[in-house]
């Protein structure tokens, strides 16, 4: 019978001891074409063939997170699998989890989905922790901060998510100034404080001897890091044993949930928004589909266009901005506006907006030119505010950032991404005093003439799967412009 046997290399790695031929069979069943692979330019030139290879041949290495599809390949074969050297996962108990977190003084009682991530995450060393937006994650992430009390790394995508990050734990009890230091563009990256919050941007191209210093390394958002960056950071990690990844979507490529696993660990289903929006726990949601018609004339001429000369006439289509300002403006609550071009389409939107309401209500403009501490201040301004307006590009506001009291939503640009979606949805659905309905109004460019549908209208279709694997409340109205 063939044998596997799976050792310790290091704690990014195993060492995969085989037959030649079996190599090889690991190779193929670890191989993956990367998602836009025929768009990137070292396929087009040749350079490389659009795969990535998990499993070294060479090396006869594998990311430690991967063991699990590793024996069930062995087993598919009748495989004999000998494990060496790999650690046991340690023993705690919800009692113990619950025991600990009394002794934090939080400010309220953990969710017990919350308490059954963190167990899992200490027992189990390593993990990628699957939980959708606005359930929490931070708090978990504090949990692990404080249970191991080791020099942390935690690695965020954005640096609005430094300064929220790190002002959730002052809010959790924790005097943060004291205890964690924040990396970003200009900054020190060192410090002797606990824990270091850093933008992954940051840190990934820093030498081996930086990371050493590191006992934990948690990964938050992490669907949202650049596969080759997280591979380099979490590859010079060598002796970190504690690593956790959290994100609340994945992209539905296998590639990208392998990457994520090989580095963090299995996947770890925490809770699911509609179990959430069930206990009473997330706002109510749902979702108005506005179908905007266009002419006969406009359909026929849109039919000759390619995706973005599309969308150039749909941000510049005077009657459709009217439309969505006026809509932004009658909406009761605060209200976040999302756009994708910044001077062509949010910068109108935004002094538009601006100009009819004058002083009346406060009106925000938010794009990555704007300073990370002037997020964090807007953020919090809308926090206590009732009916503040957000323009804000996708890039920006559609990760991450936790308004508890936003009531609307509403889709000015359209985008397929999965990813996108599900995390710019996420910035609604957190429960408030205020606030126990959200309602996203996704604008839908209804362009299609005779069998030929256009590019965003496609876009939409696929927004609609997303939305009915959510078991989101959907309905569509149609609307003459």
């Amino acid at each position: 019978m063939e044998k596997i046997i799976i050792q310790k290399h290091d704690e990014v790695h195993v060492k995969v001891i085989c037959e030649a031929g079996t190599a090889y069979e690991i190779q193929d069943y670890f191989t993956f074409l990367v998602p836009g692979y025929q768009f990137m330019p070292s396929y087009r030139n040749k350079m490389w063939d659009g795969k990535i290879r998990l499993y070294n041949v060479y090396t006869k290495t594998l990311y430690m997170g991967l063991v699990e599809y590793l024996v069930k390949f062995a087993n598919e074969r009748d495989y004999e699998v000998e494990f060496d050297g790999l650690e046991q996962a340690d023993e705690f108990s919800l009692f113990e989890a619950k025991e600990f977190a009394e002794t934090l003084g939080l400010p309220f009682e953990p969710r017990d989905y919350q308490y059954k991530a963190f167990v899992h995450s200490v027992r189990n060393r390593r993990s990628l922790l699957l939980s959708p937006t606005a359930s929490g994650k931070s708090l978990i992430i504090y949990m692990l901060v404080r249970w191991f009390h080791a020099k942390t790394l935690i690695i965020v995508p954005t640096t609005s998510l430094v300064h929220q990050l790190v002002s959730d734990f002052k809010d959790y009890g924790w005097e943060s100034d004291e205890n964690c230091h924040k990396v970003m563009a200009g900054v020190d990256k060192v410090s002797d404080k606990q824990v270091i919050v850093s933008t992954w941007q940051s840190v990934y191209k820093l030498n081996k001897e930086y990371f050493d210093q590191f006992d934990v390394v948690i990964g938050d958002e992490a669907h949202l890091f650049k596969a080759k960056s997280l591979m380099t950071l979490l590859e010079k990690m060598r002796d970190c044993k504690y690593r956790y990844g959290l994100t609340g979507t994945l992209d539905g490529t296998q590639t990208h949930k392998l990457v994520l696993e090989g580095l963090f660990g299995p996947v770890k289903k925490v809770t699911s928004t509609k179990e959430l929006m069930d206990n009473k726990q997330l706002a109510d949601f749902r979702i108005k589909a506005l179908a905007l018609n266009y002419s006969d004339a406009e359909r026929q001429e849109v039919t000759k266009m390619k995706y973005q000369q599309e969308m150039d006439f749909l941000v510049r289509h005077e009657k459709r901005n009217r439309f969505i300002r006026n809509l932004t403006i009658s909406q009761e609550g605060n209200t976040l506006l999302l756009f994708q071009y910044v001077e062509k389409h949010g910068r109108v939107l935004f002094d538009d907006i601006n100009n009819r309401v004058g002083d009346k209500r406060k009106v925000f403009f938010i794009h990555g030119g704007t300073d990370a501490e002037d997020r964090e201040e807007i953020r919090k301004i809308t926090e206590q505010s009732e009916d503040a307006i957000i323009v804000a590009s996708f890039g920006t506001f559609s990760t991450g950032i936790n308004i508890r009291n936003l009531h609307n939503i509403i889709f000015a640009s359209p985008s397929k991404s999965r990813i996108r979606n599900l995390q710019s949805i996420g910035r609604g659905l957190r429960l408030s005093e205020s606030k126990k309905v959200a309602t996203l109004y996704d604008i839908v460019d209804d362009l299609k003439w005779k069998s030929r549908k256009n590019f965003t209208l496609e876009h939409f279709l696929e927004r609609m799967k997303t939305y009915n694997e959510e078991k989101f409340k959907v309905k569509l109205y149609k609307i003459e412009i």
